[in-house]
């Protein structure tokens, strides 16, 4: 029986603009406009649901169309739906502006992530379950005691838990409160920018290194480069596979929902680290965070 996951964080509603251009700043530049489905707890689950695994996703949306279409697209794809409604706040919203070399930044707006409830959140925390936690949770004031609570839940009934970095820029501003509940997690995931804020390391080899020494497995994404993992029987470089870029937006995601029921079930690292590629590779070759649409 395969593990459940429970994948806490935002979920968003995402406006992607594909550029193929330079930028003309403070006038008109040509886009592919897109809306599609976001956020790093929507995105994983819908990858995870989408291959067959059993996965739970918590987070809280605006009682608006675009929630009730989020929430409607991850039940049609299997996940179990634990989203807060509120009407305080619209659906989080995020404007994603990919350029001409494929690579993606962003202007989020929480909306209505930052009224997740920690108590509702709390009942999806049941023993045997993984809980895996988004840094964009931690970084949040408004949800931080959530996220906090649900990691403290996670740990009373013995379930492993899993951070995702996150983004490096909110990383940098919130680095001591991230270092200190380190300790607290199982499983490391993070890009080669994020894991150099945490380690204080710029080499990707080294900074994995490091931070194995604070949690049991560390894995450290670089991109085109390939992916660093250390545990306790060692480290693995792998290369990544050669793909198409389209938009890179969600790959980390997609890697997490390939990667977290192989770890879980105990399989080589290795293995579990080419499926995550493998779900990363489909998630850059087509526009959009993850398989739902809306």
């Amino acid at each position: 029986m395969s593990t459940r996951c429970v994948v806490v964080g935002d979920v968003m509603m995402d406006v992607t603009a594909i550029i193929d251009s330079d930028i003309a700043y403070a006038s008109d530049t040509p886009a592919e406009v897109t809306l599609q489905p976001g956020g790093v707890a929507a995105n994983t689950a819908a990858w995870m649901a989408s291959e067959g695994h059993a996965v739970t996703v918590v987070g809280c949306v605006g009682d608006d169309p675009f929630g009730r279409d989020i929430a409607r697209e991850l039940a049609a794809l299997g996940a179990d739906v634990r989203l807060q409604t509120t009407s305080a706040r619209g659906t989080g919203t995020c404007i994603v502006i990919v350029d001409r070399r494929r690579e993606r930044t962003m202007f989020p707006d929480s909306g209505a992530n930052a009224e997740l409830d920690a108590e509702v959140a709390c009942q999806a925390v049941t023993p045997g379950c993984h809980v895996h936690l988004s840094g964009y949770s931690l970084f949040n004031a408004a949800t931080r005691d959530a996220a906090l609570a649900i990691l403290a839940a996670a740990r009373a009934v013995g379930a492993t838990c899993s951070l995702d970095a996150a983004s490096a820029a909110p990383l940098r501003a919130h680095r001591d409160l991230v270092t200190e509940l380190l300790p607290a997690f199982d499983l490391l995931l993070a890009n080669a920018d994020e894991a150099s804020v945490l380690s204080g390391l710029e080499d990707p080899h080294d900074a994995a290194a490091a931070l194995a020494g604070i949690v049991p497995t560390a894995v450290v994404k670089t991109g085109s480069r390939g992916v660093i993992a250390h545990d306790r029987a060692g480290f693995l470089v792998q290369p990544a596979p050669v793909t198409e870029l389209v938009d890179t937006t969600g790959a980390g995601d997609a890697f997490t929902a390939g990667f977290l029921p192989v770890w879980l079930a105990h399989e080589p690292l290795a293995v579990a680290l080419t499926a995550g590629q493998r779900l990363a590779a489909v998630a850059v070759g087509r526009v959009g965070a993850s398989p739902l649409v809306v």
